[in-house]
C-alpha cells in the first residue's frame, strides 16, 4: 500500500500550514478564548481559503475532495489549535446533507462552501452517552413542514450558527435505529432557544431547545447517514489529535532542551529521554491509525464502523498519554494558562470526548468483534 502523497495533497497541506503559521498565532487564539470563543470570523477566513467547501462536490460549488484531503487539514488545523467549529461544519454537515433531496443540497450546499452560512449538525442529547440511536426529541408532521419539539446538548458554536442539522425521533422506541429523521431547523424559527457558553479548550457550544419548531425534512430515514457522518467526525477527531500531539512534542521537546536543572538540560537526563520515546511512540500510533480511520472510511458500514471505533480508542488512549507526559515534562508551568502547552492540553482532553469517548468505542470494537477472537482483523 502506497502511503506516500501527491502532489496536490502536500500543496494542500503546506498551504493551510502557511495559514496557520502566519494568520492563527497563539496569541490571537488566546485572545479569542478569553473573548468567548467566538470564532465565526476564523472560519470564514477558512472559507477564503476554500477550505470550507472540501467535502462539497464541484457541481455544488465545492472542491469535491476526499477524506485523505481532510485529514491533512485537519492535522494542521490541530497543530496550530484553530478552534474554528470546521470539522462539524464543512465536513460532518455536508455528509449529512448528502441524504437530501437535491434541490436542499443546491440551496445550502454552496452556502456552506463560501462559508456564508454555519450549518451545525446538533447531534447529542442528555443521557445518551454518546448513542446516536437514543433520540428523544420528537417530530410531528404539519402539512409541508414538521414541528420539532426536544434538547439537544454541547452543540458546537450553537449561538453562532445559522442553521442545526437535528434528527429527531418520528416514529419507534427513543433508542430504535428506525424511525429517525434528519431535519433542518434555523436559528431564528419559532420556538427555537439557544443558550451559549465557552468550552474549556477555548472554543464555544451550547444548549438547543425547540419547542413546536418548524422544520424541514432532509430525510426520513437517516441512521445510515448519521452513522457515516459520525465517522466522518471520528476520522476528523484522530486526525486533528495528530497535529496537537505532533506540535505539543515538539513544543516540549524545544523546552527540554533549553531547561537546566542541576547544571544540565532536562534532555540530557536518561529517564527524560525514555519518557519522550514513549511520547513519539504514542504520537506515530495515533498517527497509523489515522490514517487507518480515514481509508476505512469508503468501506461498508459494518466494516467501516468498527475500524473508526478501534482508531478512536488508540487516538484516545495515545492523547491522554501525550497530553499528561508533556505537561508533566514541563512541570508547574505546563498548567499556567499563559504557556502554550496548556491549550494543547485542554484541546487533547476535549478531543478524547468528542464524537464518543475511549470507553465508549472500546464497547463498539467488543460488539463488533463477533468470531474473531479478540483479534481484529
Amino acid at each position: 500500500m502506497d502511503f506516500n502523497f501527491t502532489d496536490d495533497q502536500d500543496a494542500l497541506r503546506e498551504a493551510v500550514g502557511r495559514w496557520v503559521d502566519k494568520g492563527f498565532s497563539f496569541e490571537r487564539r488566546h485572545q479569542l478564548a478569553k473573548a468567548g470563543g467566538r470564532t465565526r470570523a476564523v472560519y470564514e477566513e477558512l472559507g477564503e481559503l476554500g477550505l470550507t467547501g472540501l467535502a462539497v462536490p464541484e457541481a455544488e460549488g465545492g472542491l469535491g475532495l476526499g477524506p485523505v484531503e481532510a485529514m491533512l487539514v485537519m492535522e494542521q488545523l490541530g497543530r496550530g489549535l484553530v478552534n474554528a467549529p470546521y470539522a462539524v461544519c464543512a465536513l460532518v454537515a455536508p455528509s449529512l446533507l448528502a441524504a437530501a433531496t437535491q434541490d436542499l443540497q443546491a440551496h445550502w450546499l454552496p452556502k456552506i462552501a463560501t462559508a456564508e452560512a454555519l450549518v451545525v449538525p446538533a447531534l447529542q442529547e442528555r443521557g445518551a452517552r454518546y448513542r446516536l440511536n437514543q433520540v428523544t426529541t420528537t417530530a410531528t408532521p404539519a402539512g409541508e413542514f414538521w414541528h420539532l419539539s426536544g434538547h439537544k446538548s454541547v452543540v458546537p458554536a450553537a449561538d453562532e450558527a445559522d442553521e442545526f442539522i437535528v434528527p429527531a425521533r418520528i416514529s419507534g422506541a427513543a433508542d430504535a435505529l428506525s424511525g429517525i429523521g434528519l431535519f433542518l431547523v434555523g436559528k431564528a424559527a419559532k420556538g427555537v432557544t439557544v443558550t451559549g457558553y465557552p468550552t474549556q479548550d477555548g472554543g464555544r457550544a451550547g444548549e438547543l431547545k425547540l419547542a413546536d419548531t418548524p422544520a424541514t425534512l432532509i430525510t426520513a430515514d437517516g441512521w445510515a447517514a448519521l452513522e457515516y457522518a459520525s465517522d466522518v467526525g471520528v476520522a476528523a477527531t484522530c486526525a486533528e489529535g495528530v497535529g496537537l500531539m505532533d506540535k505539543l512534542m515538539t513544543i516540549t521537546v524545544e523546552y527540554m532542551n533549553m531547561r537546566k536543572q542541576f547544571g544540565a538540560t532536562l534532555a540530557s537526563f536518561q529517564s527524560l529521554r525514555h519518557r519522550i520515546a514513549d511520547v513519539k511512540m504514542q504520537v506515530e500510533l495515533g498517527r497509523s491509525m489515522s490514517y487507518f480511520a480515514t481509508l476505512k472510511l469508503g468501506e461498508p458500514a459494518a466494516q467501516r464502523r468498527r475500524a473508526l471505533s478501534q482508531a478512536k480508542v488508540q487516538l484516545g488512549q495515545s492523547m491522554r498519554f501525550v497530553g499528561q507526559q508533556c505537561i508533566q515534562l514541563h512541570g508547574g508551568m505546563g498548567v499556567t494558562d499563559e504557556y502554550i502547552s496548556s491549550h494543547y492540553f485542554k484541546r487533547l482532553t476535549m478531543l478524547e470526548m468528542s464524537f464518543g469517548d475511549t470507553l465508549h468505542h472500546l464497547g463498539e470494537v467488543s460488539a463488533r468483534m463477533q468470531d474473531t477472537a479478540g483479534v481484529f482483523a
